[in-house]
This record gives structure tokens, sequence and C-alpha cells, in this order.
């Protein structure tokens, strides 16, 4: 197979620019294919319901997704050419690919075996027997003129997935949903239209022509654009869980559309837009939230939503129309007739005589690869470190922070308690601001665990530690102690120095004396301030509280 695609290379080369004539880009529907999750916190309350001042009865976000998700296997769904992203145009083509007269499909056992677990994983039931079928249409990176996928009797149907956001008035409460799965289908990757706006042509790229897809089709159970987004970063850590799909969106592994209409609770559903060009979690709760306000907005101006494809610009955070869905697109599907139905065994035992072991996929095998789920994980971090259930889902939804959490848990002294806070606020709060992710912050896991050390061992307080903190997000190469040694910053322990200290600031505020002495506690904290200002945070707190309820007694 390897000689085919070098050949088929040099052929697709030599025929590419005939390939630009007959589709020319300005006939060629764009396909651009899809960390914190951002959205409006008044778009999705706990009901989902959108605020609006006029309507008595609200309307209410619905919202479907469709899922492609790229199976991670060596090679394609039926065929030997090879997988990988960043390969030179062209250079992973079989001829079955590049749809040559006489080619066959041979299915690849691992993709099956990939959907079964990921199935199994979502709860769904497992059709012993599917089919796949013939899906027309004609686009200049699908050779054959159509696709082979399973429309009729798909490999799983009727799934759950359980996912969980953070919700309520100051989303700070853990909200547990779960949204219902369709079904699971094999199918084939189309290739990439490369648009060359400066020659006015389109290229075709058939490295992904042919690559195994599992689609996921998700029911209408989601309101908002905040559900949606923790729905797929749930499925998203369970594919990688499995290992079924690498689930990088970057690289288009995986592919998100999202089916939203607006409607009152209790009448029929609104007419629906399909979102397309969705390349993140965090675009994809941006999408939907405008998408919902905007059809709200149509319907307030007394308009009518348009039953439409339309895509989303992350840069203005807007949705703009492509082509309206009108006229229902026929695709004449039909039984493949290169392949017979897929057969999926209970047990080994239960395989018919004759058929080879390499072949079978049997379901109880696959049941017992199964691996450890995200939320099992979460809850024994919450088990194992004493943190917050809300804290889990955090660490599991952010890429790399539970490894960077786990990481500076190991080589500091401080407890996961300290450590969540400092993770979680701390840095968190940083890498947001500077719309960074966890593998770019400034500040190694190491680094977190000295300067948490320093204050453990009650070198620095913890108003100078979090100014330490910052100066190390500036000069990543130096260290904690560094920063304390050069800035002089060690907690100061001298009881006369800090006396003298104590003694001015309550002499120089008689209205707050007088208030403690009347038995209002509380202002004791805003003397303690100005004592830890006037040390710039180095002295002691327990000594300087210790000094000032004496003086103040």
């Amino acid at each position: 197979m390897a000689a085919s695609s070098a050949g088929m290379s040099v052929l697709l080369c030599n025929n590419i620019k005939q390939i630009a004539l007959f589709y020319p880009s300005q006939q060629r529907q764009s396909l651009c294919v899809i960390r914190g999750i951002y959205t409006p916190a008044s778009l999705c309350q706990s009901k989902g319901q959108i605020k609006r001042k006029s309507a008595p009865k609200e309307l209410v976000g619905v919202v479907g997704l469709e899922v492609h998700a790229q199976i991670h296997a060596n090679t394609k769904l039926f065929s030997r050419a090879g997988v990988g992203f960043q390969a030179p145009p062209n250079s992973l083509v079989s001829f079955f690919d590049a749809s040559l007269p006489g080619t066959l499909p041979v299915l690849n056992r691992r993709c099956v075996e990939a959907a079964v677990m990921t199935g199994l994983a979502l709860n769904c039931f497992i059709n012993k027997k599917s089919v796949f079928d013939r899906k027309h249409y004609f686009y200049a990176d699908l050779p054959a003129g159509y696709q082979i996928t399973q429309q009729r009797r798909p490999i799983a149907v009727d799934g759950t997935l359980t996912y969980s956001h953070l919700g309520g008035p100051k989303r700070n409460a853990l909200v547990t949903r779960s949204v219902r799965i369709k079904q699971i289908q094999l199918e084939q990757d189309s290739g990439k239209s490369l648009h060359d706006d400066l020659r006015g042509q389109t290229l075709i790229d058939l490295n992904r022509a042919g690559v195994g897809l599992m689609e996921l089709v998700m029911e209408p159970d989601m309101t908002c654009g905040d559900e949606a987004a923790a729905a797929i970063r749930e499925l998203q850590l369970i594919l990688q869980a499995l290992g079924t799909c690498q689930g990088h969106m970057d690289e288009g592994q995986l592919r998100v559309d999202a089916n939203v209409s607006v409607h009152k609770p209790g009448d029929p559903w609104g007419i629906r837009t399909e979102v397309k060009n969705i390349n993140s979690v965090r675009n994809l709760a941006r999408a939907i939230d405008y998408e919902i306000q905007r059809q709200v907005g149509v319907l307030d101006s007394g308009g009518t939503v348009q039953n439409e494809t339309r895509s989303f610009d992350a840069k203005s955070g807007r949705t703009v129309a492509m082509r309206d869905k009108e006229g229902l697109q026929d695709y004449r599907f039909m039984p493949e007739p290169n392949l017979p139905p897929l057969m999926v065994y209970d047990h080994c035992s239960t395989v018919p005589p004759g058929v080879h072991p390499s072949q079978v996929v049997a379901l109880e095998e696959v049941r017992a690869q199964l691996p450890e789920m995200p939320s099992v994980r979460r809850a024994m971090m919450v088990e194992a470190y004493d943190i917050l259930p809300e804290h889990s889902f955090t660490l599991m939804n952010e890429e790399g922070l539970m490894d960077y959490f786990e990481s500076v848990v190991r080589e500091t002294k401080a407890g996961p308690r300290k450590v969540i806070g400092w993770v979680m606020n701390v840095l968190l709060g940083l890498l947001n601001q500077h719309s960074l992710g966890v593998s770019q912050s400034p500040i190694t896991p190491k680094a977190l665990a000295q300067l948490l050390d320093l204050q453990e061992t009650g070198l620095i307080s913890s108003s100078v530690a979090k100014q330490v903190f910052q100066e190390l997000w500036k000069a990543p190469g130096k260290t904690a102690r560094q920063v304390v040694q050069e800035q002089n910053l060690e907690i100061v322990n001298n009881s006369t120095e800090i006396h003298r200290i104590c003694q001015e600031v309550v002499d120089t505020h008689p209205e707050q004396l007088q208030a403690i002495r009347d038995g209002n506690k509380r202002v004791l904290n805003k003397l303690i301030g100005l004592v830890q200002k006037e040390t710039k945070g180095r002295a002691d707190p327990v000594l300087v509280r210790a000094i000032l309820e004496d003086m103040t007694s």
C-alpha cells in the first residue's frame, strides 16, 4: 500500500489543477472544523431561561449537537493508508481513498472496537447487526461522490451523557445534567479543500479522506451555551480516557455543529438554525448564546427565524448566514453493496464457525477494557485530597490543570486544601486574564511548590507570597527565594519593632481604638491592615494581632 500511496500522490498532483477548474472556490461551501468555559450567566439559569423584560412567558433555548470524532487509529476506516495531521498534502492516499475504479473497502477492526467502546462508555445499546449506506453528495474533496456511513442502522443507539457545569446566581454551584445520545455511527471523513483566494482556485488534499469518524448525535436536551460546552468537554474527556479519539479540536479531531432554536415552554419548538465553524469549547458556548439572543431579538421585533446554516465568527462573536436549508437536499441514501452487515457478538463463544478471530468484535472483551471514567476520577480526587466537588470539576475540565495541581501537591509541604486555593484563585485567575492555557503558565508547578514552602515554614506572610507570585509571573527564570532575598521580603519577627509600629497606628487612630473598646472587634482587622501596610506585608500576622489585642483591651 505504501507504493500505491506514493503513486497516488503523483497522480493527484498532476490532476489538482483540473480539479480546481471543475470546482472553483466560489462554488464550494467552506468546511471549517472544529478550556475554561465562558458564557453569560443570564443565559443559563437553573431552568436555562433567557431573561426578558416584556413577555410574561419567557423564551428558552433548545440546543442539540452533532459531533464528529476522529477515531484514533493508525490507518483509515476502509483502507490501509496511514493517518497523520501534519503529513505533506496527498501523501497518505490509497487507490480506494481516491476512488479509483476496481477498488473495494476493507473495514478496519480498530475503528469498530473504538465505536463499540465509546457506545458502552455512553450507556448505549450496541446493535449486534448494523449496516453501511452510501450518502450521495458532490464536493471536490469527496472523490467517490458519496460517503459511506450508517444511516439506517447505526452501530450504537439510545445512550446518555451525564455532565456538570457551574451554575446558580454566582456561578459557583455544581449543576449536574444529562443529554440523550440518539446514535453513534461509523462513517468516512472527507478530504480538505484549500482555498487560494489570490489565484482564485481551490486545491484538494485527500490525506483526511477516508479517515474513520464516529458521528454522535445528541438530542436537543440543552438550553444554553454553558450546558452544551460542558457536555462537549465531558465527552472530550471520556473519549481521551478511552483512547478512541484524541479530541484535539484545533486539529479537527473533534468537530461540533450546534442546532439552535428558541420557544416558549409548552409550545412546539421553533425553527432551528445550524451553526458551524466552531473551533473550541469556549467558542461553542459563545456561538450558541449569541444565536439564542439573535433569535429572541428577531422574534421580539416581529420577524421570523430562517431555517439556515450559519457560521460563527470568533473575532466578532457573531453568527453569519451561510446558506438557507429550505430546499431539503436529497442525499439518495442506498445500501452499500460492497460491505456486508457489521456483526458484533456478545462473547467469543457465540461466534459462528468459520469466522476468523481477527474479524470478531466481542462486547464482553471490549467492556473488560473500559478504563476509569472522568466522573470516577473526580470522586477519587475529592476523597483523596479533601477538596470540594466543584474544585474537582474545574481541575478535570481545564486541560492540564489536574496534572499541574497534583505535581504541586507532590512537591510542597503545604496541604492539598491550600494548594487548591492557590491553583483555583490565583493561578487560574491570571491564566484567564491573559488568555493562556495551563501549559503556557510562566510559573511551573515546582516554582509554585517552592513558594508555598516559604510560606509554610513562616519565612514569608500570605500577602508577601501573593506579591512574590506576581514577580515570578513577570520573571519566570527566578525562584521564589531569590525574589524574597532581592526585595527583602522576609517576615519580620522582631517584637520590639512590631510593637513600635503597632503603637504608632493605635495612637494615630483614636476613633478605631474607641470603637474596639466599645465592642466592635471587627475594627481590629483595619488596624492590622494598617500595620501590614506600614511593614509592606512583612510583619508576622499572629504577632501583630496579639500585640494589637493587648493594646486595645
